[in-house]
């Protein structure tokens, strides 16, 4: 029975791509995501042309016990998760305070700070009782630096960062190794920037910066994952934050 790599939200992006890498080297990657069940078909069939083995989910982590049913079903049907790619994004557009509405700045938590709470409560207890396990979560610059517009961001993922902190603290000890990957820059990925800034400033902006002149390449990112991943415990990270060599770092901003 293969150890299990589960990514939630898996898009062409970061997700999609380290799923692919753990896939590579031996995993059972299971992927989910909330829609298009057409690009996470392609990405099974691009992990299985490979030589390796996924499965895959449409999966709303905002909805009550869809998280919850999901690990469960894994475990007991699939293998024992061993590693946590927690990638889902949080993002819901640029707000001035006053056309932030309580709904959608709650949506922020519900997508950065609960559902990871929740995974966090069905994962950890197994990796313990198994004395080893790896939740990697994927942050953004809005964890380290608040921007006008981005209210319900930057709370959800300060947030974020504050509950890995919080995880690791309970859960090293015990043999759980928890990431926090602060991405702070644009990633080459069509199906997250591409959607939020639109298709037509997505090719410009591949077509100024180039994948090799600014954009972050998605498959180097998961290679930084997949070695965080096995690290050993004696130099585990616990923060860490990628970006490419034209940008300036959050803190010089």
């Amino acid at each position: 029975m293969k150890p299990v790599c589960l990514v939630i939200g898996a898009g062409a992006g970061i997700g999609g791509t380290v799923g692919k890498r753990f896939a590579a080297e031996g995993y059972h990657a299971v992927l989910c995501r909330r829609s298009d069940q057409a690009g996470l078909d392609t990405l099974i069939s691009d992990i299985e042309a490979g030589g390796g083995s996924a499965s895959g989910y449409l999966l709303n982590a905002v909805d009550e016990g869809t998280i919850e049913e999901r690990v469960a079903d894994i475990e007991a049907n699939i293998g024992p998760i061993e590693v946590v790619v927690f990638n889902l994004g949080a993002q819901i557009g640029n707000r001035p305070l006053a056309e932030t509405s309580y709904k959608a700045f709650e949506l922020g938590w519900r997508m950065a700070t609960f559902a990871l709470f929740r995974l966090a409560q069905c994962v950890c207890p197994k990796m313990v009782a198994r004395g080893k396990g790896c939740i990697l979560v994927t942050s953004a610059t809005s964890a380290m630096r608040g921007n006008k517009g981005q209210h319900s961001h930057s709370a959800a993922m300060g947030g974020r960062r504050l509950l890995c902190q919080s995880l690791n603290a309970e859960f090293a000890s015990q043999g759980v190794h928890v990431a926090h990957i602060v991405v702070d820059g644009s990633v080459d990925a069509p199906d997250t920037l591409g959607k939020m800034i639109g298709k037509e400033q997505f090719k410009r902006l591949r077509e100024t910066k180039g994948a090799e002149d600014g954009l972050m390449l998605p498959a180097e990112i998961a290679d930084t994952y997949y070695h965080v991943a096995k690290q050993h415990r004696s130099t585990w990270t616990f923060e860490m934050d990628l970006r490419a060599f034209s940008d300036l770092a959050w803190w010089n901003h």
